[in-house]
């Protein structure tokens, strides 16, 4: 097998395959590859044979493949085919010569094996039939499966004679091989559902189903491949099964017909379909009445039948001539309502008429003409005379009615054919009027609006101008739209003058289009005259708002001051500030009368703007300022309403700062009389307090009386209290009469009480510091003294370097080094045990006291107990209540602790711990 040869049968049969496996939606592209996996091979077998095959493995692997394609080998092993060399490896594998050789198998036992013809092989039947059924026909003659078919009219006649209406043979010629076979592949795949399986000239199509396939090279090809041929030509075969069936009967009753005439056997009638022997007159042994009877019941049998035969072509000729004579007239009408869609449905009609209404028609007189030969014949065989049919249902008749009713129809074909061009026509012209119609009212749309708004007289210059070009640039392109009117107008009359069908829709569109172009003509002229005119005395508007806003922008920032001014919260605390206001306020009434005219030049401006825009219609805003004359009349009328306000609040004021400066002058008229007594007053407890003059006891009864006199002039102090709440009431917050204050007043009054309490304090301590140790007032006037002379701010207090140079100068002895800077420490944790830093004169005075008299310490009390407990380190209740006075014996015994010593009794109590507490060197 060659490559062309494998190639045309892949292609033929993957056609073959493909016109089954449809049937169960589904289809091949690659014969070789899409059969490996047994599943679509298994499918097209169920298809083909309509029985259920084993269910087919799932699985992708090879063994599964294997396992499908011999399911479907066995299938057909079943059904009675031996597979020779076909295995299920190769079909799995690829192999494509197995593969087609499978189909090819198939092909045999399930399309072509069943074609029986006269007990001849399927391949000779096939052909046997071919050849009856071409017979009639010229230029046809079927001897093979490749020669035989190259020129396509043994394809065609088959189609014709069965499907008479389908193609006419009569115009085929056999110098047009190629016409021939696209005609009849193109009809059997259209009307009687046999997919093309051969090409005419090897070119590549694409089916209805999207298969691509390569067919067989028919005409440019030696001799096409007998498969591919044969297997194409079985499909018309079973497509004209039934066909065949009548054909046999003929050939039944042509025999039946010729042995009578002879009076030879008919044993030999082809596939047996008629098993009769004729031997000579009756047989022997029968009975000449029974013979008779035999004989009458014979003829009286054809008899009826062909009467009944007669009655069915009268009924079917009758038939058929009224079918004719209705169809006639509806063929012959050449009206239309002018429309595209009533040709299109007169077309649908026709192609009806062709699909569904002739062909039983064709198939009828088919019929008719058989039945009418079939009766003549059996009327000759009988010798009976021919039949005659009715007046006008001759077979020359029906033929003649047949003849009419083509040629009405091949003119109602070509009258539709013309007709629907003109319509198209007609249709393309009246889609493009709309389409060109649309567009040019889309372009229209909301023109005429624009054109008629006002819409400039709310514009300011600039947007005005720019409005002018914009509709400078709409001149334009209405001007350029002026041939798309003209195209409308153009297509319309074209389609009044052919006829159209609404074309009095047409015509008023365009009408309506051709009113709004004027329409728009005019109101481009009125809106251009309109716009020149807004201009001009926008211009002049221009002028007038340039004016005003020159001159409202300043006359605005004075009103603004001006009543920023006179709404000023003012706060005065002295006459010269509110007289200052009083003249300043003076100064800008003198201001007032300029003002005024300022004001009325430019609400003159704003009037005769205003005037200007309402006598055309056109906006007022000043684009220059946002000030409006309203405005500055309102902040105008604002400021001489505010002028007399700001009067009374002035002279308010003026009456109020005269009443405060008879508060204050009162205020200091006191203050500066209670101020020097309280600082005479503290001098005079600050220079007790020195103690430089007197005794400690004169000190104490002066200071006595200084309290007496305080609190004598407590009055006084009370009085300003007074006169201090009215200047607080009053807001009163300085007074330049005095430099005293309520606040500084009270402070010294504290101090001097404070002073005189605390000196007193102090004296009387220096007093009892005195009696207790014995110190003379010599001394204590040498401590003052020094004291007093190293306090050089007169505070009451030494710094740490102060107290160490007055230590120095009353003969203390300090060593400047290490030893004496830790001395003087323990000095300082003495006399400021806070660390506050200073050194006040109490614990300076008990300091020196302390170092210049005799002083009991806590070893020299430990030896007192001591000597008590008769040297022993502790010492008994008993003892201490023996020497000592009750509640100082008490006292002891609860304040000492048990003795923990080594030689402890019971009862002991530790006296050294007690005494050490006492001083604070240790915790009680």
């Amino acid at each position: 097998m060659n490559r062309l040869t494998i190639r045309c049968c892949v292609q033929t049969f993957t056609a073959w395959c493909n016109s089954h496996l449809r049937k169960a939606g589904t289809q091949i592209e690659n014969i070789e590859e899409d059969f490996r996996t047994g599943l679509k091979l298994m499918l097209l077998l169920e298809v083909i044979s309509g029985e259920t095959l084993p269910k087919p493995d799932k699985g992708k692997m090879r063994f599964h493949r294997i396992a499908n394609v011999n399911k479907a080998l066995d299938f057909i092993e079943s059904k009675g085919v031996k597979l020779v060399s076909i295995g299920a490896e190769e079909i799995v594998d690829g192999n494509v010569k197995m593969t087609l050789g499978l189909i090819w198998t198939i092909i045999l036992r399930f399309a072509i094996q069943d074609i029986s013809v006269e007990e001849m092989t399927a391949k000779e039947g096939l052909l046997l039939w071919c050849q009856r059924k071409t017979a009639p026909y010229k230029n046809v003659n079927v001897q093979n499966f490749h020669l035989s078919w190259k020129d396509g009219l043994a394809f065609c006649a088959l189609i014709h004679r069965h499907r008479p209406d389908l193609l006419d043979y009569s115009r085929l010629s056999k110098d047009n091989p190629l016409e021939n076979l696209n005609l009849a592949f193109d009809v059997a795949e259209r009307y009687l559902n046999i997919p093309k399986m051969l090409d005419p000239e090897g070119i590549p199509f694409t089916p209805f189903l999207h298969l691509h396939f390569h067919y067989q090279h028919m005409v440019n090809t030696p001799k096409p491949d007998e498969r591919a041929v044969m297997t194409y030509v079985s499909c018309y075969y079973h497509a004209f099964q039934g066909a065949q069936q009548v054909d046999v009967m003929v050939i039944m009753l042509e025999c039946v017909v010729q042995s009578l005439t002879t009076r030879q056997s008919l044993v030999n009638v082809p596939n047996g379909i008629l098993m009769l022997h004729m031997t000579g007159t009756e047989q022997e042994g029968q009975a000449p009445a029974e013979t008779a009877a035999n004989r009458i019941c014979k003829v009286l049998k054809v008899n009826q039948e062909n009467e009944r035969l007669m009655e069915e072509y009268e009924r079917l000729a009758s038939d058929l001539l009224e079918w004719i004579r209705r169809t006639t007239p509806w063929l012959e009408n050449r009206t239309t309502d002018n429309t595209l869609s009533g040709v299109h449905k007169k077309l649908e009609e026709f192609r009806s008429y062709r699909r569904v209404h002739k062909p039983p028609r064709v198939e009828q007189k088919a019929r008719l003409e058989t039945n009418f030969n079939t009766l003549q014949t059996k009327l000759r065989l009988s010798n009976r005379p021919a039949y005659l049919p009715s007046e006008g249902k001759t077979v020359l008749d029906i033929a003649n009615a047949w003849k009419g009713l083509e040629s009405a129809e091949k003119g109602f074909e070509e009258w539709l054919l013309s007709e629907m061009m003109r319509l198209e026509r007609l249709d393309h012209l009246a889609q493009k009027f709309k389409h060109k119609a649309d567009i040019h009212e889309e372009w229209t749309r909301g023109k005429e609006e624009i054109l008629q708004s006002s819409d400039f007289r709310h514009c300011r210059l600039n947007e005005l101008k720019a409005l002018k070009k914009k509709h400078e640039a709409f001149e334009s392109d209405l001007a350029a739209h002026q041939d798309r009117v003209e195209q409308i107008v153009a297509i319309a009359q074209e389609l009044n003058t052919l006829g159209y069908h609404d074309s009095v829709t047409v015509n008023a569109r365009c009408q309506r289009i051709c009113d709004q172009w004027d329409r728009l003509g005019t109101l481009t002229q009125k809106r251009r005259s309109a716009l020149e005119e807004a201009e001009r005395v926008l211009e002049k508007m221009d002028q007038l708002h340039l004016e005003f806003a020159k001159r409202a922008a300043p006359f605005n920032n004075w009103l603004d001051g001006a009543r920023e001014d006179l709404e000023d919260m003012f706060i005065v605390h002295t006459m010269e500030e509110i007289q200052d206001l009083l003249a300043a306020h003076e100064t800008f009434k003198g201001t007032l009368g300029e003002a005024d005219r300022e004001h009325a030049a430019i609400a003159s401006l704003a009037a005769e703007v205003q005037n200007m825009s309402a006598r055309h219609q056109l906006s007022a805003d000043n684009p220059y300022t946002s000030l409006t004359a309203a405005a500055v009349a309102a902040k105008w009328a604002d400021v001489k309403h505010l002028v007399p306000k700001r009067d009374q609040v002035l002279q308010t004021e003026l009456l109020r700062q005269q009443s405060n400066e008879r508060l204050r002058r009162k205020f200091a008229e006191k203050a500066n009389t209670v101020g020097p007594w309280l600082e005479r007053q503290l001098d005079q407890v600050t220079a007790i307090g020195m103690g430089v003059s007197g005794s400690l006891e004169d000190q104490l009864n002066r200071l006595n009386q200084l309290e007496v006199t305080a609190t004598q002039y407590r009055p006084h102090l009370d009085e300003l209290e007074r006169t201090h709440q009215e200047i607080q009431e009053a807001m009163i917050f300085e007074n330049r009469y005095t430099h005293y204050t309520m606040e500084t007043l009270r402070v010294g009054w504290e101090q001097l009480l404070t002073a005189i309490h605390r000196t007193v304090n102090e004296v009387e301590n220096q007093i009892l510091t005195r009696d207790s140790k014995g110190i003379s007032q010599e001394q204590l006037t040498e401590f003052r003294t020094s004291f007093n002379h190293f306090d050089k701010n007169r505070i009451g207090r030494l710094t740490p370097e102060e107290f160490k140079s007055c230590l120095v100068s009353l003969g203390y002895s300090i060593r400047n080094d290490r030893q004496g800077e830790n001395d003087f420490r323990r000095i300082l944790t003495i006399v400021d045990p806070n660390n506050t830093g200073s050194v006040h004169f109490d614990a300076f005075l008990d300091f020196m006291t302390r170092e210049s008299t005799d002083s009991d310490t806590a070893e020299q009390i430990i030896d007192s107990f001591r000597i008590l407990a008769g040297d022993k380190p502790y010492i008994m209740a008993e003892e201490l209540r023996r020497e000592l006075p009750p509640d100082q014996a008490e006292y002891c015994i609860q304040r000492m602790t048990i003795y923990k010593g080594h030689s402890s009794v019971p009862g002991a109590l530790d006296y050294m711990t007690f005494s050490t507490a006492l001083y604070g060197e240790s915790d009680l």
